[in-house]
């Protein structure tokens, strides 16, 4: 028996790949099933938080609506001011204490999102390590990543692979953990990051992926055509703006309008944090000599 079409396929892929707008255009999928209905509702206010469009996610889900909406609803208010931040783990941690909801997919996927952002990651690990979908496994693998542990990282990939090899998410995750390690396999991250150039639509993620490949590569005037294009298409983009800092710093161009952006649009950025870290030194220095 033939297996039932995949109609949230494009629109998962989309989403994956960062094509959030593509995404929110390509919804209007006929013919879903209640559950499709809620999976599609959910990846669509998903891609509105990404484009930052907080509100309206938080406008528009109310309290009737399902579970994974709500966990998703909870992620827009827990990005939308810092000042939500403590009562949106709050509720967070009530709705996992649940056992009627604490199992569901996409609250989990959500807890992992909201820890990882905490960079509380053992407590991200408790929710997400269980897997149960790709995305959850994908997690799986961002998390070890930034817990620099490459090792459990390629275990999470092998099971990703044995599910379904071509999966997008699984190449992602392949690149991702190519990047890491680094050496030989940045080769094999960039051709993932070509093939799905060739194959979809160019986003940021994308672009960005293949740029730091030639970074690591050492082609910075590659990386820096990625990157501006990457910039063409979102300007706010933070890794955009990261990188090409980064890329410029190589290539002896300046870099402060990139950093500049980078401070306004995203104040809690690691490089952000890291320049502001290195100009208090650099000022204690000065001021110590003084």
């Amino acid at each position: 028996m033939a297996a039932a079409p995949d109609h949230l396929f494009n629109l998962r892929n989309n989403f994956f790949l960062g094509a959030f707008q593509a995404a929110i255009n390509n919804s209007d999928v006929p013919n879903l099933s209640p559950d499709d209905a809620v999976e599609r509702d959910c990846l669509v206010y998903r891609s509105y938080i990404a484009l930052g469009s907080y509100q309206l996610v938080i406008n528009e889900i109310d309290d009737s609506a399902a579970t994974p909406l709500q966990a998703v609803k909870l992620l827009a208010l827990y990005l939308t001011s810092p000042d939500n931040k403590e009562s949106t783990i709050s509720s967070l941690k009530e709705w996992l204490a649940d056992p009627a909801i604490a199992n569901n997919a996409i609250l989990r996927l959500i807890a992992g999102i909201i820890f990882m952002h905490e960079q509380d990651y053992n407590e991200a690990l408790k929710h997400t390590n269980a897997g149960g979908t790709m995305e959850l496994h994908s997690l799986n693998v961002q998390i070890f990543l930034k817990m620099h542990r490459s090792d459990y990282a390629e275990r999470q990939l092998r099971v990703m692979q044995q599910i379904d090899e071509d999966h997008t998410l699984t190449q992602l995750a392949s690149a991702w953990l190519n990047l890491s390690v680094g050496g030989s396999k940045i080769q094999e991250a960039y051709l993932i990051f070509q093939d799905f150039s060739e194959k979809y639509q160019m986003t940021s993620l994308i672009l960005n992926g293949k740029a730091v490949c030639c970074m690591h590569m050492g082609n910075f005037d590659e990386a820096e055509t990625l990157l501006l294009d990457a910039l063409n298409k979102d300007a706010k983009d933070p890794e955009t703006l990261a990188n090409l800092v980064v890329c410029c710093l190589h290539l002896g161009k300046p870099s402060s309008r990139f950093l500049s952006q980078l401070k306004l649009s995203h104040p809690d950025h690691v490089l952000v944090k890291r320049s502001s870290s290195a100009e208090e030194s650099f000022d204690r220095a000065i001021q110590s000599v003084a």
